[in-house]
């Protein structure tokens, strides 16, 4: 099983979505956009909204995480 990867407003960006956009969905789906810009989320979360940007988020965090340093 991987990891568990924390996904930060940087991976939003890089996977070519917008902050706007992306409060707004937090908003949608009841999560707290404040904390995610603090903190991050784990994948697992974001995940389990089933919805597809989401995703494509996640697998952006997991390519990064993935990289050698």
């Amino acid at each position: 099983m991987s990891k568990d990867v924390t996904v930060t407003i940087a991976h939003v960006r890089a996977a070519g979505l917008c902050v706007h956009g992306t409060r707004t969905w937090f908003a949608r789906q009841g999560l707290d956009f404040r904390a995610f810009l603090a903190r991050g989320l784990p994948a697992s979360v974001l995940l389990a909204t089933g919805d597809a940007m989401a995703a494509r988020v996640v697998e952006v965090a997991q390519a990064c995480h993935e990289e050698p340093r």
